[in-house]
């Protein structure tokens, strides 16, 4: 066989070209390892809890599951009727109760009220405007140096409740104003101890008894952590009042003649 001897050179040529590139590639041409950003660096690396050692596993709270064993709390009901209720089927099913109150979320409150009233016959004149106008239950609201005077028609759960209100003060000439309040709900919890052998609250049977149905079982809260009180003297032999510890003033009962001192807010409707 004959051979092309420009194609045999040819053919070594490329071969050896290659074995340059291939080289040049992989020991020369090695690209540069990309910066560390030092902030990711300090962070702690993660780890599965299989990959730490016995001694840093975390371990279950066994005070706290015990607690959640002993103590479970029904609620929560939205009156102390409700609660009660609910605690003397559970007595009477021998789980131990022990009822008790706690604040609620704050719910939205819609307070309508007129305000921009400069002077006592201001006020006056707005009372009488409203009770010719069919509403008597305005009440006249204390002075503030921010507010002034105002008259309240009462504060609503509802926003469409509000509106109707301030609706009806209309057709007085009156304008009534709508504000956005916050009021603090007090809400009920029973507190029981499952009899032995009992590790499920029969709630079926509350609610076929009348108890609210929106109620439910969780684990009770811990107990509050009580500070120590420091060490108080013991209190003088006397009766009588000290400069130091007056006597606090004894107030008359509310009469006709003598009516309890107004509150500062806005008296609450449903």
């Amino acid at each position: 066989m004959i051979y092309n001897c420009p194609v045999r050179i040819a053919c070594f040529a490329l071969l050896f070209a290659n074995l340059v590139y291939f080289a040049w590639a992989h020991w020369v041409d090695v690209p540069p390892p990309p910066p560390v950003n030092l902030q990711i660096a300090r962070l702690p690396q993660l780890k599965l809890v299989e990959q730490l050692p016995p001694s840093q596993r975390p371990q279950a709270d066994a005070e706290k599951m015990a607690l959640n064993q002993n103590c479970l709390s029904v609620g929560p009901f939205d009156n102390l009727d409700n609660s009660a209720h609910a605690a003397a089927l559970l007595k009477a099913r021998g789980f131990e109760t022990r009822q008790r109150a706690e604040e609620g979320p704050m719910t939205e409150g819609y307070w309508v009220y007129i305000g921009g009233l400069k002077t006592q016959a201001d006020t006056d004149h707005a009372l009488e405007t409203l009770e010719r106008g069919g509403i008597k239950d305005a009440l006249v609201m204390p002075e503030t140096s921010d507010a002034g005077r105002r008259l309240s028609l009462g504060v609503y759960s509802e926003r469409a409740r509000a509106e109707r209100r301030a609706q009806a003060v209309g057709p007085t000439g009156l304008k009534a104003e709508i504000a956005d309040r916050r009021l603090p709900v007090s809400v009920y919890w029973v507190d029981l101890t499952p009899p032995p052998g009992i590790s499920a609250v029969p709630l079926q049977d509350l609610f076929a008894q009348g108890v609210s149905s929106r109620v439910a079982v969780q684990p009770c809260p811990p107990p509050a952590a009580t500070t120590p009180r420091a060490p108080t003297s013991a209190p003088p032999a006397t009766g009588t009042a000290t400069a130091t510890s007056p006597a606090a003033p004894t107030r008359e009962p509310a009469t006709a003649s003598n009516p309890p001192p107004p509150t500062g807010g806005p008296p609450n409707l449903p």
